[in-house]
């Protein structure tokens, strides 16, 4: 028997991926998954040391990772004209950004690139000014004055308008309306050294926990539903849906186009050091 450790994030998209491996709904032969949930910049980071043999990760960080790790085909986050927001205490503009400071969740996240992708496009690439904390604490930091916005990813995006907070630019239409294409936020890496045919087998296996939410969705959502803060039954079904879909059983050729627009203008912008090529399991 194999030991298959799987980092994710404690969030209702992820739990809702992988309900069927983490709950045994279907055979994995001698394959034995584990899984360890940690907020997406500790999985980052983790990735960077080769820790575990599966992991979510931003694309962002994937850029990093590429002697280590390969891309599963499934698995993905994208934002379709939505994605991670900007938000404040008061009603402000983009072109007030610069002179303010932001709480983000991590600088290997890809909200963080598409963040200092936008200030770059400002031509405001060094006025950028920002703390870093966990994303669940963000909201609490914005509201509280510690900081004066916040860069938001996971449910808060749905969530931010019942704590009195306003959004300055959703980062994923910015995205989108420069590019025409979605943004891609979050992927599955498997390791390398597991060998191809392992990793074949634990790109289908992943592909098959996908499916099967989808096919049993109330049986999955009320699983994922133990990670929602804030959310009842009907929003976190709209959370989930938002980043549980057909692009998560498969990045399409759009999607592939989506990673390489995104971690090539990363690379355009100075922000990612050396340039990126992308590698799928089959």
């Amino acid at each position: 028997m194999q030991t298959i450790r799987v980092g994710h994030s404690p969030d209702p998209d992820d739990a809702f991926m992988f309900h069927a491996l983490a709950n045994d709904k279907f055979d994995t032969g001698d394959l034995r998954f584990v899984h360890q949930l940690e907020d997406i910049e500790t999985l980052n980071r983790r990735a960077m040391n080769g820790e575990l043999e599966v992991s979510a990760v931003s694309i962002h960080a994937y850029s990093y990772l590429l002697d280590k790790y390969a891309l599963l085909s499934s698995g993905c986050s994208m934002g379709d004209h939505y994605g991670p927001m900007i938000v404040a205490r008061t009603p402000l503009n983009v072109s007030d950004l610069p002179a303010i400071k932001i709480a983000v969740p991590g600088t290997l996240t890809t909200a963080f690139l598409t963040l200092k992708l936008l200030y770059a496009s400002m031509g405001a690439a060094d006025k950028l000014t920002f703390g870093v904390i966990p994303f669940d604490e963000i909201i609490p930091a914005v509201q509280s004055g510690k900081f004066d916005a916040g860069l938001i990813i996971h449910e808060g995006q749905l969530t931010f308008q019942n704590q009195g907070l306003h959004l300055v630019v959703d980062l994923g239409v910015w995205w989108q309306d420069r590019t025409g294409l979605p943004l891609p936020l979050g992927g599955n890496v498997v390791r390398k050294d597991l060998g191809t045919e392992t990793m074949q087998r634990v790109s289908k296996l992943i592909k098959q926990s996908i499916q099967y939410s989808l096919d049993h969705r109330a049986d999955a959502l009320q699983y994922a539903l133990q990670y929602a803060r804030d959310m009842d039954v009907t929003l976190a079904d709209k959370f989930v849906g938002m980043y549980v879909n057909e692009w998560t059983l498969d990045y399409g050729d759009r999607g592939r186009k989506a990673v390489k627009a995104l971690l090539d203008a990363g690379h355009a912008a100075g922000i990612i050091p050396t340039p990126t090529a992308v590698e799928f399991v089959a």
